[in-house]
């Protein structure tokens, strides 16, 4: 199911979404966190992203499991396994920072105001969990395709 899409492999095709909606997300969701007066204009990009990222990531992790299986059946090449290991940590902190983003946008607008600021310091710091697992991911996937 997550090996190709018309004939091409689906990894490299579902991974830019990945790498644009995660880092986006992380972003929108911080300034969210730290900066009420933007919260009226963000609430709906917010709140997709927070569906949208971790979806993302979790069809690319799943699709790089099947593209490494059809390229290399038995033996996972180094740059490859260095990218695969962060495969996990970025689904588990998209997810997190998905949820924790719901809940902020959830408490921002029916809460007091102490329980937004508690789940948006648990924001920032997913969101930058996520932005430092994206980026390693993506680094040790261009590493793995163009060497370096």
């Amino acid at each position: 199911m997550f090996d190709e899409i018309l004939g091409l492999p689906l990894h490299p095709l579902v991974t830019h979404a990945a790498v644009v909606f995660s880092p986006l997300l992380a972003v929108l969701s911080a300034a969210y966190a730290l900066i009420p007066r933007f919260r009226p204009r963000l609430d709906w990009a917010v709140a997709l992203l927070a569906v949208a990222a971790p979806v993302t990531v979790f069809v690319a992790k799943e699709s790089g499991e099947a593209f490494k299986t059809r390229l290399f059946q038995d033996q996972t090449p180094e740059p490859v396994a260095t990218h695969e290991s962060f495969a996990n940590p970025l689904l588990i902190a998209s997810i997190a920072l998905g949820v924790l983003a719901l809940v902020l946008v959830y408490a921002a607008n029916r809460s007091t105001r102490q329980s937004a600021m508690i789940v948006g310091a648990l924001t920032v710091v997913a969101a930058a969990v996520v932005g430092y697992y994206v980026f390693r991911a993506g680094h040790s996937g261009a590493t793995a395709v163009w060497g370096g």
